[in-house]
């Protein structure tokens, strides 16, 4: 990984002058009439994502309506700087922007910039703000990149120490990091204070109008995203590094489907899940750098090619999904997203193909915990052939074994644990397949739970697990120090993958070494 980072290192990159400007301008500290009456600020900082071989999708938000310059360069000091059209930041948006850097080059460090003009008043210029990523390479060279999931679940706010986490994750200057859902908690408010089961106090430091109760407006559910970008940890991770993202439940509510009845919850007015999914579908789109798909607006589900060793493809399990309860098979993918997934796997020469999935794949997760009634994810309990949503597995199962696809592994959060599971047909009720890997990483900054009840249709081993124990000891605090992310790392010169889970002290946890199969 040396070789990649011979000029300057992520880590350098935030401290210097323009990263320094990143942290001066949290507003944090100065009061809002101060702010509207001077110059314009980027409250929220910078975010980059869905970086390719020759693009990049770059991202930020202003505290007022404002003309923006957007500049980029291969150098820090911005020397022979591009210059793209000025763009206008809107009440219509939230004053939150995002655009795609085009026929950029690749393997290169690209530096970016914003600088705003208050609309009324062009006088009022603001402080530039800065961030970097790297595009992807078309050699062979080693990469490196991190997963995990869950922020501010729980209650669990920005306290003293912060969402450390994500700095842990900083440190290791991976190429890109991919956020594997809950990446905001939606319907879970949040308390000034937390009682510890030990006697102690959580303090959230902060906690805005929009996190004490559950989102329903589309601002609402705006908030529920600049709350996780006033944390300098998640600002600091996203100036340096790349996050693709996806989403899960959390970021419209808990286990939601088009099963999910809200006739007897007084929090929410309207009656229609639909209504409150659309709000969030949108704040996600436009609080995160993920590129856009005019003939799909919406549109989650994506590959991003990332060199001759790793192509990444990023599924959406929530957004196309039948009923989590009631009759039918409920299905997950959907037939457009199934039909993309498998010709995209078959047409890949990348030598490994990641499926970045939002649910873990036989981990009983229950739609009704209490009574064990409706699946939320795939697995359905029963240990037998597959049955409801699991078909639809096993047939994407069977159809890589029949087109022999190697190198497959998934990666997934959403459980609040770490662990490594290996399946194997031979262990299986359904053996139409080849065997594969699935590492499970998170929470992020959330209340960390027991593990899961294992469901034996696809002959799933855990090879490592690391959680509470579960009852008692659930939902334990961010300080508890049970907060995890993984680490993968692929050999530009072997082609190997090691895989590593790790927690926010920067231990590790547990590691293996994958061997590539050949590649046709």
């Amino acid at each position: 990984m040396s070789a990649v980072r011979d000029r300057l290192t992520r880590r350098s990159f935030l401290f210097s002058a323009g990263a320094a400007g990143l942290a001066a301008s949290s507003g944090l500290a100065t009061p809002f009439y101060a702010r509207g009456h001077g110059r314009p600020e980027f409250l929220h900082g910078v975010q980059s994502g869905d970086v390719d071989t020759r693009s990049g999708m770059i991202w930020t938000r202003v505290d007022r309506p404002a003309l923006v310059s957007i500049e980029y360069s291969t150098t820090e000091s911005f020397a022979d700087a591009v210059r793209l059209a000025d763009v206008d930041a809107t009440p219509a948006s939230d004053c939150a922007l995002k655009c795609r850097l085009n026929d950029l080059l690749p393997d290169q460090d690209i530096f970016y910039r914003f600088t705003a003009a208050d609309l009324y008043d062009g006088n009022r210029v603001s402080e530039p703000i800065v961030g970097r990523f790297r595009t992807a390479p078309l050699r062979r060279r080693s990469v490196r990149f991190a997963w995990s999931g869950d922020t501010a679940g729980q209650g669990w706010g920005i306290d003293e120490v912060g969402m450390k986490t994500y700095s842990t994750i900083s440190m290791h200057e991976p190429d890109f990091f991919i956020h594997s859902g809950d990446t905001i908690y939606a319907d879970n408010p949040m308390p000034d204070e937390i009682r510890l089961r030990d006697g102690g106090l959580w303090k959230n430091r902060i906690v805005t109008p929009e996190k004490r109760d559950v989102a329903r407006t589309l601002d609402e559910y705006r908030g529920q995203w600049k709350y996780n970008l006033l944390d300098a940890h998640v600002r600091g991770l996203n100036a340096a590094c790349p996050t693709f993202y996806q989403w899960d439940d959390h970021e419209v509510l808990n286990n939601w489907s088009a099963s999910t009845n809200l006739s007897d919850d007084p929090r929410y007015p309207e009656k229609d899940i639909a209504v409150y999914a659309s709000r969030a579908a949108r704040a996600f789109h436009e609080m995160t750098p993920i590129r856009s798909f005019p003939a799909q607006p919406g549109r989650i589900f994506r590959k991003i090619a990332y060199g001759p060793l790793l192509d990444v493809f990023f599924v959406d399990l929530r957004s196309y999904r039948g009923p989590n309860q009631g009759v039918g098979d409920g299905g997950l993918f959907g037939w457009r997203q199934a039909d993309w997934l498998k010709r995209e796997l078959a047409a890949s020469s990348a030598t490994w193909k990641v499926i970045a999935c939002d649910m873990p794949i036989g981990l009983v997760v229950w739609d009704d915990y209490a009574q064990k009634r409706g699946s939320d994810a795939i697995a359905n309990g029963d240990n037998g052939r597959p049955g409801g949503r699991e078909t639809e597995f096993a047939d994407l199962l069977r159809f890589i074994r029949n087109r022999a696809i190697d190198n497959i592994v998934w990666l997934t959060a959403d459980v609040h644990y770490t662990a490594a599971h290996h399946y194997d047909p031979s262990r299986a009720a359904f053996k139409d397949f080849l065997p594969f890997w699935e590492f499970v990483s998170g929470p992020l900054h959330s209340g960390t739970y027991g593990p899961k009840e294992l469901d034996r249709t696809f002959g799933p081993e855990v090879r490592f697990i690391k959680a509470t124990g579960g009852g008692i000891d659930s939902n334990l605090p961010p300080s508890a120090g049970l907060q995890f992310f993984g680490l993968v790392d692929i050999s530009g010169q072997t082609g190997e993958m090691t895989v590593r889970l790790m927690d926010r002290q920067d231990q590790e946890l547990w590691w293996v070494t994958l061997q590539p199969a050949a590649v046709a």
